[in-house]
């Protein structure tokens, strides 16, 4: 049977003694009912992981012993960005978490045109502070010891505007595109852009292409957008990431 996996913040070493965070100690503690002496698996998001056990549980407090640490990675060698436009309802969370689980490096939220959710200030950040714990519960559901980070909430057309480094594949989807994904072959990270419910505006799918993003289709359907961006990545996985058999 898999262990529990918790993701602890805070750094964590060998042998150490720690008390683990409020949420993780009342989950373990109450919605898993672990007792004293239960083996687990602890990580920091730094790379790798650590075996550990429950040394005593004082009500809602609960103390674990750290092991050795552990060289286990499950990161793809595919570097992709999932830039996605604020949807609305529990779509989001959706996307994030299944994006984590098929191995994408770090999500940027960004507003379109077309967005129907509309974030800014404190309730951005709120946010953006919540889908970075829907993205560290997928890590420890899927064995990912490396956490992706959640970039703050920003209008698309200022993202686009910011320099890209070099050798980053730029893709968006768009069913009457010229190219598939079979006639490209990445040589570094990617970046994938995916609109809103009604897709991105035209102008935003022009100012992508000044900004380096090539079109690219996925078959002749046109795909909603908590399917899009998941389907794209799933794709590029078996195609040029760690789906691959071999």
């Amino acid at each position: 049977m898999n262990l529990p996996r918790f993701y602890c913040r805070e750094a964590l070493s060998p042998g150490a003694h720690v008390e683990l965070p409020e949420p993780v100690a009342r989950h373990a503690a109450r919605v898993l009912r672990l007792p004293p002496g239960a083996p687990m698996i602890l990580f920091d998001g730094r790379g790798g992981q650590y075996p550990a056990h429950i040394e005593r549980i004082e009500r809602d407090r609960v103390f674990a012993e750290l092991a050795a640490w552990q060289d286990v990675e499950r990161e793809s060698p595919l570097a992709i960005t999932l830039v996605q436009a604020l949807q609305a309802g529990d779509k989001m969370d959706f996307t994030i978490q299944k994006a984590v689980e098929l191995g994408v490096r770090d999500i940027v939220p960004v507003e379109s045109r077309r967005s129907v959710l509309r974030l800014a200030g404190e309730r951005a950040a709120k946010r953006v502070a919540h889908w970075q714990g829907v993205v560290a519960s997928a890590c420890e559901q899927c064995g990912r010891n490396q956490v992706p980070l959640v970039a703050p909430v920003d209008k698309l057309e200022n993202w686009l505007a910011r320099p890209t480094g070099d050798g980053v594949l730029r893709l968006m989807l768009a069913p009457d595109a010229e190219e598939s994904f079979a006639s490209i072959r990445p040589t570094g990270p990617v970046q994938l852009l995916i609109g809103a419910e009604g897709g991105l505006d035209p102008q935003e799918m022009i100012a992508a292409r000044q900004a380096g993003f090539q079109a690219v289709r996925m078959g002749p359907r046109v795909l909603r957008t908590e399917t899009a961006g998941l389907a794209a990545l799933a794709v590029m996985q078996a195609m040029w990431g760690d789906f691959r058999e071999g």
